[in-house]
């Protein structure tokens, strides 16, 4: 990475100060560090771009992990901390953007074709693997003797790491490349989080020592309210930023404060869930979604690029720094002096917890597979059992939700004195590192020798895949949708034979007539001086 004397100086200035009390000059040196290692893992990342098996999360994870490593060695062992896990620092500030850029950027055609399938895997997949988790965890950990669990930890622990990392889904699978397995691999992260989030709060609330019939109800009511609130809350902002920049127009006198605004609203729509105790995932993941849809092509066409990368660039910097902080953390000396007199225990529980992960989401993926397949009328439509595999591993992989997670269970601001506790740290830590890096490494070569026909995508970044509709089929579909069968049904039957092709017949004639004249979007923007196109634009379509 190019480090000069001023940079090792600064180092080992770190390893002497982490054991003093001078905590201001530390932080400056910490973000000092912390800026010019993420320079660093972003000009190694461009390097290793091209490479078959690394990708950026994993070398962030080693620059972490060999920053740690020196740091802990200037100190004499006694410590690698100079910033600490903080799990609302991820929830608030780095999570955020990441999905919201996804949603953004996401193809929304593919993502709602495949929404049923999302909602099997996301949904009933995470309880599914929760239960396995869990039972396994309870059953098997009482014979290492790890330490004092409650039925209470043990469900968290089934939470935690029903976790799917949608990270680091995007680190190693392309939309372009492998659209299917990509949309469906990540829709079913977002809903996963949201749902092991909505389940690992659920634990904390409930008294468990009277589990019956009528909790499990008031569960996965709970669990459908807040699904639906969280959607609709990301909706209604999505839309009303879409209004207030169709109406008053910002672009006519400052690109600056339109954009301003998209990012503020973005980030307002996940801060209010967090408020109200909704998911904040998935309601910034579909707020992204309806800004591309009507708020994007209401702004100018300066506004459209700058939100674009800007949007892209801020997930970036924070996918990465997230992997970073997580590699560093891996190597703090505290977590792991509680295992050192029974290393055995920890490697146990890592161990059973890592074939629990891989029985637990094979045990939905397969079976949920082949509900799927049943419903499909077409050959074309159905999951064949080589992406199965494809979508089982590259849903193994465990980050910093899972962290965060265990964290707020297992310790109080990254410390723990208990060693139970200390060996479930240290074994969250073990997984994701080891799931990152193995699991990580090995799925783009993977995906080459099990679907070697599937690259040939596009490029991901095209300006042009913001002007599609939010239910648009694919290329010869409007020709089939003039026919009369589809354009005019007359009776249910017709939504039965053809659901995909009605819903969105329905869909684009509601967006047409009511939506886009309200909020916007492609073809519905009024012609202004400097406006979106540079060029007059109709405000409603035949």
């Amino acid at each position: 990475m190019g480090w000069g004397p001023s940079a090792v100086k600064a180092v080992v200035r770190l390893g002497v100060m982490a054991t003093t009390d001078k905590e201001d000059d530390v932080f400056v040196d910490s973000i000092t560090l912390f800026v010019g290692l993420l320079c660093g893992c972003i000009v190694v990342g461009h390097f290793l771009e091209n490479t078959r098996w690394l990708n950026e999360s994993v070398t962030s994870l080693i620059i972490g992990l060999c920053t740690g490593g020196t740091i802990l060695f200037l100190s004499g062992g006694r410590s690698s901390r100079i910033l600490e896990f903080d799990e609302e620092l991820f929830f608030i500030y780095l999570l955020p953007p990441i999905i919201f850029n996804a949603g953004f950027q996401v193809k929304r055609k593919r993502f709602f074709r495949n929404i049923i399938t999302i909602m099997l895997f996301g949904a009933v997949g995470t309880l599914i693997s929760f239960g396995i988790i869990s039972f396994g965890a309870k059953e098997l950990f009482g014979k290492l003797n790890i330490g004092d669990l409650e039925l209470q930890d043990y469900l968290a622990i089934g939470a935690i790491f029903s976790a799917t990392d949608s990270v680091c889904t995007l680190q190693v699978l392309n939309q372009d490349d492998t659209p299917f397995i990509y949309s469906v691999v990540f829709g079913e992260g977002v809903v996963n989080d949201a749902t092991s989030i909505v389940l690992f709060n659920a634990i904390q609330k409930f008294d468990l020592s009277q589990v019956d019939s009528e909790i499990a109800l008031q569960f996965v009511g709970n669990f459908l309210t807040l699904f639906v609130t969280s959607t609709l809350l990301g909706v209604v902002v999505g839309l009303l930023s879409a209004y207030i920049i169709k109406k008053l127009y910002f672009g006519r006198h400052s690109t600056d404060r339109e954009v301003s605004l998209m990012m503020l609203m973005a980030y307002l729509s996940y801060v209010m869930a967090e408020l109200f105790d909704m998911s904040g995932i998935l309601t910034v993941f579909f707020c992204g979604i309806v800004m591309s849809h009507y708020t994007w092509h209401n702004v100018t066409q300066k506004s459209r690029v700058t939100t674009r990368h800007a949007f892209a660039t801020i997930s970036f910097i924070s996918e990465t720094f997230i992997f970073l902080y997580v590699g560093m953390d891996a190597l703090d000396i505290e977590k792991w002096m509680f295992v050192s007199d029974s290393p055995g225990k920890s490697a146990g529980a890592s161990a059973i917890l890592l074939g629990l992960l891989m029985l637990g989401r094979a045990a939905f993926v397969f079976p949920l597979s082949f509900l799927s397949n049943c419903t499909k009328k077409l050959e074309s439509d159905r999951i064949e059992f080589k992406q199965q595999v494809t979508i089982w591993w590259a849903g193994l992989m465990r980050g910093a939700v899972s962290m965060a997670l265990a964290y707020n269970q297992f310790a109080r601001r990254g410390h723990t004195r208990l060693p139970g506790n200390a060996i479930m740290i240290t074994s969250t830590i073990t997984i994701v590192l080891f799931s990152t890096m193995v699991f990580g490494l090995l799925t783009k070569p993977l995906i080459t020798w099990l679907l070697p026909s599937s690259g040939h995508g596009s490029n991901a970044g095209s300006p042009k895949s913001f002007s599609r509709p939010l239910l648009e089929q694919e290329p010869g579909l409007d020709a089939v949708m003039s026919t009369t069968n589809i354009h005019r049904p007359s009776s249910l039957r017709m939504m039965f034979e053809t659901p995909a092709n009605t819903v969105h017949y329905y869909w684009r004639k509601f967006d047409n007539s009511f939506m886009r004249p309200a909020f916007g979007g492609r073809g519905f923007v009024p012609f202004i001086p400097g406006s979106p196109d540079g060029s007059p634009t109709e405000r409603n379509m035949p």
